[in-house]
């Protein structure tokens, strides 16, 4: 899993029939500092997900172990949006 920020969403009136009526947001990588790490992942949103929220995604072929995307041709999925986490003894709260 990875942390990243969603910064956009993506139309895509032509697609594969396995991927009608799943969003799909743009992810940008972040650090545990909340640091843009660089690149960003298309990626399909179960949980609802929006503009400038922190998530967790997952790439490859976790990325097809949800309800939503199980076998369908996805290689990334946003899985939870983040409240808060701790890291180096450190708690960041994002809600």
């Amino acid at each position: 899993m990875k942390l990243g920020r969603i910064v956009g969403s993506v139309v895509s009136t032509r697609k594969d029939a396995s991927l009608e009526s799943l969003k799909l947001l743009i992810v940008e990588n972040l650090g545990t500092d909340l640091e843009k790490e660089g690149g960003y992942v298309v990626a399909i949103d179960s949980v609802g997900a929006g503009t400038g929220e922190v998530v967790l995604y997952a790439t490859g072929s976790s990325a097809r172990q949800t309800n939503v995307t199980k076998d369908r041709p996805v290689d990334a999925v946003i899985m939870a949006i983040v409240d808060s986490f701790d890291v180096d003894g450190k708690s960041v709260r994002l809600a």
